[in-house]
Parts: C-alpha cells; sequence; structure tokens
C-alpha cells in the first residue's frame, strides 16, 4: 500500500497538476521513462513479497489494453518462481491434510522440490503398493499448498481492494477501467487457484473433453491423495514444448507441434467453450508415444469458460478478423463488451482497416521483414489510439485474452513461420458455415409456413364461399369466385418468388464455405423461378 500511494501521488502530480499550470510536455516526455521505473519497481516487490503479487505482475502483463507497453513489456518477465520452503514443513502440511504419516501415503517422495511458487510446490512421489494398485498408477507428483498461504492471500486481496478504492477516485483512472471489479474477477481466479479440490474437477472436466483425442492428454488424479491442500496427480513429465533441441533429438518438428498446439487451444475455446488460461512452457509437456507424440497438458488451477452470454460475439470477432473486415470487428468488440456503445469508433476502425491493408496475412517471419521503424511507429501509433478508446476486456474475456497470448507466443517461438491466420481459419471456416447453416434454415423454415399457408387458403375461402351461399341474402357468387381465383394463383406465385428468392441467398452464402449445397440450391432455384414468372400464363 505505501508502494502504491506513493506511484499516486508520482501520477497526480505528473498527469493532473504539470498539465493544469502548462507544463504537459514536460508529463508526455517523461512519461515513457516513468512508466518503466514504476514497473520495475513493482516488479522487485513482487518477488520480494511473494503471495499473489507475483500473480499480480502476470495479470497485469497482459493488460495491453489498458496499460502502456513500457509497463507490459517490463512485467512479462515475472516468473513464478520463488525459493523452496523446507521439506520439513511441506511435509507436516501434508500429514495433517491426509490424516496419515508419509510413510504410508508414499513409498517414496523425492526432498528435493520439483518447482516453487509463490502458492505451492511439487515434490515427485511413488504411491505406497496398495494405492498403487486400486489406481493402476505408481509414479505420481504431489502438489503441496505453501504453509500460511491462506492469510498471505487473504492480507494481499485486501491490500488490493483497497489501491483500487482510492483509484476508482481518480478521474483518468476510472474513467479508463473499474478497478474495483478487476481486482475481484482477479480474486475469484485467485481463489480458485488455492482450492486443489477445484483443480482436480478440472482436470478431469478438461480430460473428458479431451477423451477421444490421442493429441492431448492430462495427468490422472489420485483422489485418495488429494484434499484442499494437497494434490496427487499421475506423473507425466516429458519434452517441455519449448525444448526445441529436445523435440528435434526425439524426432518431433516443432513447426508440427506449434500447429497442434495452437489447434488444441482454438479447440478449447470454440468447441469446448473450457480452456487452459494458463499455457505457458512449463504447464504442456510433448510426450512421444509409439504413434507419436501427444501434448500433455499440467496445472489446471487457472482455467476459463465462455460464456454464453459471449460465444456469439466472440464468433463474429472470428469471422471478421478472418475477412480482415475493420467495421465488423469493431461492431463485434461492442457487442461483446470490449467497447462501451458510447465509445467513437471512427479512429479504432481506421487503424484496424490500416492493420489489416498492412499486415493482414502475414505471419511472424514476414512480420520479422517489416522495416522495423515502420512496425514501431504504427504500433505506437495503434496503442495510442486503443488506449484513447473506454477499452476493457470483460469478464470473462481476460482469461481468454492471457490465453490466446501466450499461445501465440509459445508458437512464435517453436515455428518463427508460424501464421496465425493458418490457425484461426479452420475455425472460421467452421463457424460460417454454422451461421450460413443457421441462416439457410430460417429461410427454409419462412418458406414452408409460406407454403402451408397457401395450401390452407383454398380451403379456408372455400368454407367463407359456402356460408355466404347459406346466407339468407341469395346472389351471383360467380364473379366472386373468379375474384377469389384469381387470388390463390396470385398468392401461390408470389409463395413461388419467396422460396426462389430463399434459394438464391442461400446458394450465395454457401457458395465459399459449401460449394456443392450451393449450386444445388441455385439449380433448384429454378424451378420456382418458373412457376412464379409463367404461372399465370394463359389467364387475365
Amino acid at each position: 500500500m505505501r508502494f502504491a500511494s506513493a506511484q499516486l501521488v508520482q501520477l497526480w502530480w505528473f498527469e493532473l497538476f504539470l498539465p493544469r499550470i502548462g507544463l504537459d510536455r514536460v508529463a508526455e516526455r517523461t512519461r515513457p521513462e516513468r512508466m518503466r521505473r514504476i514497473a520495475r519497481r513493482f516488479h522487485a516487490l513482487a518477488v520480494d513479497l511473494g503471495g499473489l503479487m507475483i500473480k499480480v505482475g502476470q495479470f497485469l502483463s497482459s493488460r495491453l489494453d489498458v496499460l502502456p507497453p513500457e509497463v507490459t513489456d517490463e512485467l512479462a518477465g515475472l516468473q513464478d518462481e520463488v525459493p523452496a520452503v523446507p521439506f520439513a514443513d511441506i511435509r507436516a502440511l501434508a500429514e495433517a491434510e491426509l490424516g496419515v504419516p508419509f510413510e504410508r501415503a508414499f513409498a517414496w517422495v523425492d526432498e528435493r522440490a520439483l518447482a516453487a511458487a509463490s502458492l505451492g510446490q511439487v515434490h515427485r512421489a511413488r504411491l505406497a503398493d496398495l494405492d498403487a494398485a486400486d489406481t493402476g498408477l505408481r509414479d505420481v507428483v504431489v502438489k503441496v499448498q505453501r504453509p500460511g498461504i491462506d492469510e498471505i492471500v487473504a492480507v494481499d486481496l485486501s491490500a488490493l481492494r483497497k489501491v483500487a478504492g482510492w483509484l476508482r477516485r481518480v478521474r483518468i483512472v476510472s474513467d479508463r477501467v473499474d478497478a474495483p471489479a478487476l481486482i475481484e474477477e482477479f480474486a475469484q481466479t485467485s481463489l480458485e487457484e488455492v482450492d486443489y479440490l477445484h483443480e482436480a474437477q478440472n482436470a478431469e472436466r478438461f480430460g473428458e473433453n479431451f477423451a477421444d483425442d490421442a493429441r492431448v492428454g492430462t495427468p490422472a488424479v489420485v483422489w485418495e491423495r488429494t484434499t484442499r491442500r494437497v494434490l496427487t496427480l499421475e506423473d507425466v513429465t516429458a519434452i517441455k514444448i519449448n525444448d526445441i533441441e529436445g523435440l528435434r533429438a526425439a524426432g518431433i518438428d516443432p513447426a508440427a507441434v506449434a500447429d497442434a498446439f495452437a489447434a488444441a487451444m482454438f479447440e478449447q475455446v470454440f468447441t469446448h467453450s473450457f480452456f487452459h488460461a494458463d499455457p505457458h512452457p512449463g504447464n504442456i509437456f510433448v510426450t512421444p508415444s509409439a504413434g507419436g507424440w501427444r501434448l500433455t497438458f499440467v496445472d489446471f488451477g487457472m482455467m476459463g469458460e465462455v460464456p454464453q452470454s459471449l460465444r456469439s460475439g466472440l464468433r463474429a470477432m472470428v469471422i471478421a478478423v478472418a475477412a480482415r473486415d475493420g467495421r465488423k470487428l469493431v461492431d463485434a468488440a461492442q457487442e461483446v463488451g470490449v467497447l462501451l456503445p458510447s465509445a467513437d469508433t471512427k479512429e479504432f476502425e481506421r487503424a484496424l482497416t490500416a492493420l489489416f491493408a498492412r499486415f493482414g496475412g502475414m505471419g511472424f517471419a514476414e512480420l520479422a521483414s517489416v522495416d522495423q521503424r515502420e512496425f514501431r511507429d504504427f504500433a505506437v501509433e495503434f496503442g495510442d489510439t486503443v488506449r484513447s478508446l473506454p477499452f476493457q476486456l470483460p469478464e470473462g474475456m481476460l482469461l481468454l485474452f492471457r490465453a490466446v497470448s501466450l499461445t501465440l507466443g509459445m508458437c512464435s517461438g517453436l515455428n518463427p513461420a508460424f501464421n496465425v491466420w493458418d490457425a484461426v481459419e479452420p475455425f472460421a471456416a467452421q463457424l460460417l458455415r454454422d451461421e450460413g447453416g443457421s441462416t439457410m434454415r430460417g429461410m427454409v423454415d419462412q418458406a414452408w409456413d409460406s407454403v402451408t399457408t397457401a395450401a390452407r387458403l383454398p380451403g379456408r375461402i372455400d368454407a367463407v364461399v359456402t356460408e355466404l351461399e347459406e346466407g339468407t341474402l341469395t346472389f351471383d357468387t360467380s364473379r366472386l369466385e373468379r375474384r377469389l381465383d384469381a387470388l390463390i394463383r396470385i398468392g401461390r406465385r408470389a409463395v413461388s418468388a419467396v422460396i426462389f428468392a430463399g434459394f438464391v441467398v442461400g446458394g450465395a452464402l454457401l457458395l465459399v464455405p459449401a460449394p456443392p449445397l450451393a449450386i444445388v440450391l441455385l439449380a433448384v432455384s429454378a424451378a420456382p423461378l418458373a412457376h412464379a414468372v409463367f404461372g399465370g400464363a394463359g389467364r387475365r
């Protein structure tokens, strides 16, 4: 809180006071270096405090929408690696949680930590014979919370909420970002991450989604040795996904791994709506097998879901990106809630159009060949445009943004020629087919309703005529009947015209994603067209 208060004083001086006395150029000239200096100080503070502060730094490094690149770049290298807790403390906590001595729970435990993070650490172990017989597993990893982490998390969240309350009172901050809402979303994710029962459930759900997919694997959960503070999983340690030399030594093409990884991540988002939100190199292994290799995901503490309210907007965004359409992307961003409806989006649309025109379709290798001054100038201008808008990732999209950013970074490291457009295209094509199919079904349903209504029309008219004939007033209905017959013929021709239009529009929509079906629809449309045009020939 001392750190935050000091930065708020500096913010007030440079961003509010100096501009009011005509020294705004001083604030602008010094802003990049000031931002870098603040980020470096927070980086050191986070490493010193541990707890949730490292998570906060990682969280902020992904907020390209509200923070300048000087801050996000500095925090991007913040790793959740802290000194390991003495094994005696870990053992005492684990035995208290499991209710049995380590010797009964495990035949062997490696006292050296396999990994140590701010919330917990991992040790290799081997199950006792009885548990091994029951589960069919032998080698496992045991993840144990750091002693006292619950109290540390509570204190950290309390401090963060207090700082968020301060930021809400600062106009230049509150106009851009809802700090309390961001902290609550971060708090929810963090509290789920320290509940290992929740993580175990996530692991099983993720495994079920890919149960029939040999490309993706997950570790089995040993529920008999799992509690809220202790998690025991199958040991699936293999080649780290970013170990390019290890992959090549195993005869695995890193470029193929990049393609498979991108496909698996996009499938999680667009097919299962449940995705791994922390896909950094330590959480994905490449496991060689007799039939080739597979991607194995671990650490399911940070998972994201795509709620129903976001799916249609995300579909529109993917289609707009695939079509390089800046206007549609702006509309989709507003539908999702990334941009407030009141936002003036003309400059943003212009920037997106220029982005697609200049860099659309380029892979990372092609981007690397672009003149760096041009690329840097464009990036600065585009970033300034985005940050000038009321632009904030809504709840549910923050983790998605993080997952996509980490995925693209990993893929470009594995394959410098990786092209994100190629990875997105199959999903965009499927979304287009789905949207086209929905549109066509709507047209067919409407045409069928018109046909059935027209089919019932003669009977209804006949009933009306019968009632007239049976009335007390008698008159000649022959002229009326002729007029009604003419109206029925006109109605039927109108229905044919509607059906023809439906087939033509449907065929046009499906011409790119499904050419065979489009040709059939266009061919069949000739019949209702002929009836609509010539159905009244020879009659007045």
